[in-house]
């Protein structure tokens, strides 16, 4: 039997706290699973391929330095496809993963700036942080956009609301881009949506009839809500029918408007989840 001729990918990385365990691969810093109070709280495809060069799909894939098709560069930019450094965390309080990535030959042919990135994955017992931040290497200002693309585990999509959102407006990137009014109610899953809402500040709370999860954000103004529906679903191949029961995707992101750094500024943007007792537990 021939060999995979594919690289392989590095070992993901494991870390047990109170009450679950997380895990983490270097290629992309893509958290992987996060199981808490008993239950997996991340969907990961059945069907993502692992191969080197192409993004995972499911966990959190991170955003970095474009999102989506806004910029020159590749899809969702270059951060979620090259193998990151691991961090000595040993002894950190509080305990967590982490990983860096430095610009280098081939990131700079796509995207020309010296940068330094770092992702920290911070657990505890119901409650995870996770935090992207950049530093501006480069002798130039630079601009960039950026989401931690988090893909949360539901009973099933048609039961699933996300609230908090009711008093913003949003595009309509699944019309193309066309500005929505504010909705006045809970976002419902009826088809794809894939919403991008901006200047987003207050918690948001996701119910899918079993959990409660809230969200918060850090550093990031705005926040996107995607699932594919069935149709786009069935289209994708590392997707597949059906699946798009099963997770939904809300996203804390800087898109709208870019984040600039001056030569030798940083900049930190975070997304907190908590597992909240559901009604009636």
């Amino acid at each position: 039997m021939a060999s995979d001729p594919r690289p392989s990918l590095p070992a993901p990385l494991c870390l047990e706290f109170d009450g679950g365990h997380i895990q983490a691969s270097p290629f992309g810093a893509h958290l992987l699973s996060w199981h808490c109070l008993g239950r997996e709280r991340l969907y990961l495809s059945p069907h993502t391929s692992f191969g080197a060069g192409k993004a995972i799909r499911g966990g959190v894939p991170v955003i970095f330095p474009q999102f989506g098709e806004r910029g020159d560069g590749p899809r969702h930019g270059i951060a979620r496809t090259l193998t990151w450094e691991t961090l000595d965390t040993a002894g950190a309080v509080p305990p967590g993963l982490g990983f860096r990535l430095g610009d280098r030959e081939e990131t700079r042919r796509i995207w020309p700036y010296r940068f330094e990135a770092e992702l920290n994955i911070e657990p505890a017992a119901q409650r995870l942080r996770i935090a992207l931040s950049v530093r501006n290497t480069d002798p130039n200002p630079i601009q960039f956009t950026a989401a931690l693309h988090t893909y949360l585990r539901v009973a099933d999509i048609a039961g699933t609301l996300v609230h908090g959102l009711e008093d913003r407006s949003y595009l309509d990137s699944a019309r193309g881009g066309v500005l929505c009014p504010p909705s006045d109610a809970p976002v419902r899953f009826e088809g794809e949506v894939d919403r991008i809402y901006a200047d987003t500040r207050q918690p948001l709370r996701v119910t899918d009839g079993e959990q409660l999860l809230r969200l918060e954000a850090e550093g990031f103004a705005d926040t996107v809500v995607w699932n594919p529906g069935a149709e786009l679903a069935a289209s994708l191949g590392d997707l597949g029918a059906g699946e798009h029961r099963h997770f939904v995707c809300v996203e804390a992101a800087s898109v709208l408007q870019p984040v600039r750094l001056e030569p030798g500024a940083a900049w930190t943007g975070a997304q907190i989840l908590t597992v909240e007792p559901s009604a009636g537990h």
